[in-house]
């Protein structure tokens, strides 16, 4: 794990735009490993989903953050849907399948 940034350092880092010449698994990599968000979370979902090639439901980010990173590192696989699924709290999934 990567030395944890400060909230300071955190929006020190979001402000100043470095991420941005980051490419997409740098970004993933980097921001997974941090516990305060430096850099817009939209960008972060999107190039862990380009770095996975495949969709992450938000609820994975707080809920399978291990299994996302070694993931991105190589050392997990995808859950599948039944998976991601019993990820969520009994009481609190609604899950709708549209043809």
């Amino acid at each position: 794990m990567s030395n944890q940034l400060t909230k300071e350092q955190a929006i020190e880092f979001h402000d100043s735009g470095a991420w941005k010449n980051m490419g997409d698994k740098e970004k993933a990599l980097f921001q997974m490993e941090q516990d305060k968000l430096c850099m817009p979370f939209s960008e972060f979902h999107r190039c862990v989903e380009a770095t996975l090639g495949r969709p992450v439901w938000t609820h994975e980010f707080g809920l399978n953050r291990d299994g996302l990173l070694a993931e991105l590192q190589g050392h997990g696989t995808a859950p599948s849907f039944d998976d991601v699924v019993a990820m969520l709290p009994a009481d609190k999934a609604v899950v709708m399948v549209t043809p």
